[in-house]
């Protein structure tokens, strides 16, 4: 990636509010970028966002995705050469409460999103981030592919499926290759896996479980001990967004496709990074499993293939699960000595990019 691409870009994020959000605007604006974000507002006091004081960095307007006359308006006014679509319903077990909500904040708020940049003459390249869980899972040994068939047996896969369907609708239709001389338009989407990383504090996802359960001196409750996932820090698949977006936006339609993101390995249960957090905090986190009274259903194996964007992006990870984790608990660290957030944050940017 060349940095010094992003200075003086103007680059509209939706989910600016959220965990990866927050994180992507703290990059993009260390990089010279000049940022728009379009979100709801964020649930938690102690969200990342505040306590990095995002809302004096980026140019912020507080919508939902759902209202498409409000975001087109923003990014209207925005005027953005590169949009990053994040905003989305990011949990498994919360769609099985709200299919309805989830299905219309991932699919429709991607449509509104897409109709919306038809609309803007000065957007050259648009990356729709969805999930390492829109494909159709086998619960495979193996890791999945780009062209691997896409399916989701939940609700929030399953709009995320859709959500790819979607992007793929507006690519052929509206911003077709063959057409780019007229649009001007590439359009990509993303799929990471489990990314963790200081200042997530989403409910029912194992870190900021573990950060909960160290806070407030609680039992920690697994429910998969034995499941695998793509776990990476937050600044790996963001570092594959940015390079992305860059490509899209110099070379146009060649790299209009589909992109996988993923770890450096991908063989850590979720007992094992409950373990490993214990290790290096120094005091045994008290853990114990239940079954899911309600059955809701969420895979047990899941890889990604991420060789594609390593031979045609360049990209690949750079940190070993156990150094995503040192630098999770060290942001923690600083979070509980009331440290400056923003700092911390950009200390880590920092360091990873000079990694």
């Amino acid at each position: 990636m060349y940095y010094d691409f992003w200075k003086g870009k103007k680059v509209f994020i939706t989910g600016h509010t959220g965990f990866k959000g927050t994180w992507l605007s703290l990059w993009l604006t260390k990089l010279g970028a000049h940022v728009t974000g379009y979100a709801l507002p964020p649930d938690e006091e102690n969200s990342l966002f505040y306590l990095c004081k995002t809302d004096q960095m980026v140019d912020s307007y507080f919508g939902d995705v759902r209202d498409y006359e409000k975001l087109q308006t923003c990014l209207l006014q925005a005027k953005p050469d590169i949009v990053i679509h994040l905003a989305a319903q990011p949990l498994v077990r919360e769609s099985y409460r709200n299919p309805v909500d989830t299905y219309s904040i991932n699919v429709m708020g991607t449509v509104h999103l897409l109709d919306s940049v038809r609309k803007c003459d000065c957007v050259r390249a648009v990356v729709n981030v969805t999930t390492d869980k829109c494909y159709e899972n086998h619960e495979w040994l193996w890791s999945y592919r780009e062209n691997d068939a896409l399916g989701g047996k939940d609700p929030y896969s399953n709009s995320k499926a859709c959500s790819e369907f979607v992007t793929n609708a507006y690519r052929n239709s509206f911003f077709s290759p063959k057409q780019y001389a007229k649009h001007g338009v590439a359009l990509a989407s993303a799929r990471a896996g489990n990314v963790i990383g200081g200042g997530d504090w989403a409910k029912e996802r194992l870190i900021p479980d573990c950060f909960r359960a160290i806070l407030n001196k609680e039992t920690l409750v697994i429910r998969n001990p034995k499941a695998i996932r793509p776990w990476q820090h937050v600044l790996e698949p963001l570092s594959g967004y940015l390079i992305l977006a860059e490509y899209l936006y110099e070379y146009g339609p060649d790299y209009g496709e589909a992109w996988n993101f993923g770890p450096k390995e991908d063989n850590r249960t979720v007992e094992w990074i409950v373990q490993y957090i214990s290790k290096i905090w120094k005091n045994e986190i008290d853990y114990k499993v239940i079954e899911d009274e309600k059955q809701f259903r969420e895979a047990t194996y899941l890889r990604l293939d991420w060789a594609k964007a390593k031979n045609r992006l360049n990209w690949q990870p750079k940190w070993q699960i156990e150094r995503a984790l040192d630098m999770t608990m060290k942001w923690l660290e600083a979070y509980i000595r009331d440290e400056d957030i923003a700092t911390i944050c950009f200390k880590q940017i920092e360091e990873y990019m000079n990694n």
